[in-house]
């Protein structure tokens, strides 16, 4: 994917901010941020971000491109960043849910479905002239198969094994070594303005026991499944279903651990023996940059919010 020189893409996400500055000099800038918070205003967020990087380079910037998890094209206004970053040099401003750069980064132009499992998880079917979203509905109400969710299946399973509802499991020793008062780890928890990151972490405990601890395996079996059912669910809103080999691409730090991509690449082919799993060609921030350059015959520009000055 070609970038446009003095361009600066985003992917904004709650775990942390990643942006990359082309300068048209191949001299391209890198820079984190800690991620976005859900429950603020985003459009000041994304400016301070803008801000920052800009304060850090002699490089003015004309064109942002951002991806960001919670974003809604109804209720963000790209003029209003504009405006707030114009000083800086910008003139465009391109902004989308992660899950179209996601979809961007992956599988560029190609028509099928990216599952993009982080901390959050959200699903993006991409067909000739439609587009459809599953999931990607925050900790509270969706994200199946995200990182928060098999943390918070794990935390839930140790509480369980603790009341005696639940079978025992070696998730406990991982808990009590952040917890050693499993009953206080609810309130402290409910207290900390980082709970969703934190309860994610406990993934990671959850798929390295999956083979030895049979909670451990049961949760991966259900994250797995969800994850397929959101693949499937996409293929087939947009008329992709039927085809003997649909495009699909699973990402995140979710599908980086083989307990879950096996079990989910197992899922598909159930479904598609033929289908077609392919591995990212770039990531989110590539996706970012791409926004601009997206084709207006793309079913997915009606997804991007754009502001040219």
């Amino acid at each position: 994917m070609t970038a446009t020189p003095r361009s600066l893409a985003i992917d904004a996400g709650q775990t942390g901010i990643r942006a990359l500055l082309h300068t048209g000099t191949g001299q391209d800038l890198t820079f984190e941020f800690d991620g976005i918070r859900t429950d603020r205003a985003l459009v000041p967020q994304l400016a301070e971000a803008v801000a920052r990087i800009v304060s850090s380079t002699t490089e003015s910037i004309v064109s942002v491109s951002a991806g960001i998890s919670g974003f809604s094209k109804a209720e963000t206004d790209p003029e209003e960043l504009r405006v707030l970053v114009a000083p800086h040099g910008v003139r465009e401003v391109f902004l989308a849910h992660d899950s179209v750069t996601s979809y961007l980064g992956a599988l560029g132009d190609e028509l099928g479905v990216v599952v993009a499992s982080g901390t959050g998880v959200v699903t993006l079917a991409v067909g000739a002239s439609q587009v459809a979203r599953i999931d990607g509905w925050g900790y509270l109400i969706g994200d199946a198969g995200s990182g928060y969710w098999l943390g918070r299946a794990a935390l839930d399973a140790v509480m369980r094994a603790y009341d005696g509802r639940g079978p025992a499991t070696s998730l406990s020793a991982e808990m009590l070594v952040e917890f050693p008062d499993l009953e206080m780890a609810y309130l402290e928890l409910q207290a900390d303005p980082a709970r969703v990151s934190r309860i994610a972490a406990y993934s990671r405990q959850v798929t390295e026991l999956a083979a030895t601890d049979a909670v451990s395996a049961a949760i991966c079996d259900r994250a797995a499944a969800e994850l397929v059912l959101a693949a499937a669910t996409g293929l087939r809103r947009v008329g992709e279903a039927d085809r003997v080999s649909p495009v699909v691409c699973g990402l995140g730090g979710v599908l980086r651990a083989p307990e879950i991509a096996h079990r989910f690449d197992r899922g598909l082919r159930e479904i598609w023996p033929g289908v077609d799993i392919r591995p990212a060609v770039a990531n989110a921030l590539d996706g970012a940059g791409h926004l601009a350059r997206l084709a207006p015959t793309s079913a997915l520009r009606d997804r991007i919010a754009i502001s040219i000055a």
